[in-house]
């Protein structure tokens, strides 16, 4: 059984290396083009991984507001900073919502008139 960890890990070690070059994006690859990466991950699994964590693995931005591979993080909007949010409530002012009571659809009718009960 002791004798099988050895290769679980490396072979652990192999598969995360190898999903990490996968996973890169080719403009962001140093030193080689990323199929050479995955065939020496493949070929050498302890060599090609550790030289692609060390020479081929993108660098990470340590930048504060920074993500992954120092683009800008996006940025989360709440609804008083949306511009289209923002927008829908100025509709919503100039259009105001209908009152059950309104009659705008030509009913007949004086708007101007008395209110039922004799009370304005």
């Amino acid at each position: 059984m002791r004798a099988l960890i050895i290769p679980a890990l490396v072979l652990a070690f192999t598969v995360y290396c190898l999903v990490d070059v996968v996973r890169s994006d080719d403009s962001d690859v140093r030193g080689l083009p990323k199929l050479v990466w995955v065939l020496l991950v493949l070929l050498f699994p302890l060599a090609g991984g550790v030289a692609w964590l060390i020479a081929g693995r993108p660098r990470r931005s340590r930048l504060p507001g920074t993500g992954r591979l120092g683009r800008p993080a996006p940025r989360v909007l709440g609804p008083d900073d949306d511009p289209d949010f923002l927008r829908g409530l100025d509709r919503g002012a100039q259009d105001p919502p209908e009152e059950p009571g309104d009659r705008r659809d030509g009913d007949a009718g004086d708007p101007g008139g008395p209110a039922p009960g004799g009370r304005r």
